[in-house]
C-alpha cells in the first residue's frame, strides 16, 4: 500500500478501473476521465505508473491493459510474480498467486544466476462459466 495517500488523477485512475467490469486499456480510462478534466494519455500513463508501483494494479501484458489488485492487503505480490486466468470469450480475468510455481520460477532463476525481477503468468482459454 503507498505511504502516502492517493493523488486527486491516481484515485480517478483506480476509481475507473475499481468500477469496470474488465480490463481497461489507458486510452479507455482516459476516455472514462474527459469529464473529470482529463485530457492526455501522459495524465492515465503517469497515475498508472504509480498505481503499479503501489501495488494496487496490474498491467496485462497481453491485452495491454489494466485491472485493479484483487488482493492488495496480501504480501503475496512483493516479490513481483503475478498470474492471471484470462477468458477468451467474455474477457473476465481472475488474478490468482499459486506458491509452488512462484518457489520453482525462482529455484530456476536461482539455478541460473539469474535475477527476476518480476514474472506475469497470463493463461488465455475459456472460464467454466462459459464452458457451462
Amino acid at each position: 500500500m503507498p505511504t502516502q495517500p492517493l493523488t486527486r488523477n491516481q484515485s480517478l485512475v483506480f476509481q475507473a478501473l475499481e468500477k469496470a467490469e474488465g480490463p481497461l486499456s489507458a486510452y479507455s480510462i482516459l476516455d472514462k476521465l474527459r469529464d473529470d478534466g482529463f485530457r492526455a494519455p501522459l495524465q492515465v500513463y503517469r497515475a498508472l505508473d504509480k498505481l503499479l508501483e503501489f501495488g494496487l494494479v496490474h498491467r496485462l501484458e497481453s491485452l495491454n491493459a489494466f485491472v485493479i489488485c484483487s488482493h492488495p492487503q496480501h504480501d503475496c505480490c512483493s516479490h513481483g510474480t503475478v498470474a492471471f486466468a484470462i477468458c477468451e470469450r467474455c474477457g473476465n480475468v481472475r488474478e490468482f498467486h499459486d506458491h509452488t510455481i512462484d518457489h520453482r520460477l525462482e529455484d530456476w532463476s536461482k539455478g541460473q544466476g539469474f535475477k527476476a525481477e518480476k514474472t506475469t503468468i497470463e493463461i488465455r482459454g475459456v472460464c467454466a462459466e462459459c464452458l457451462a
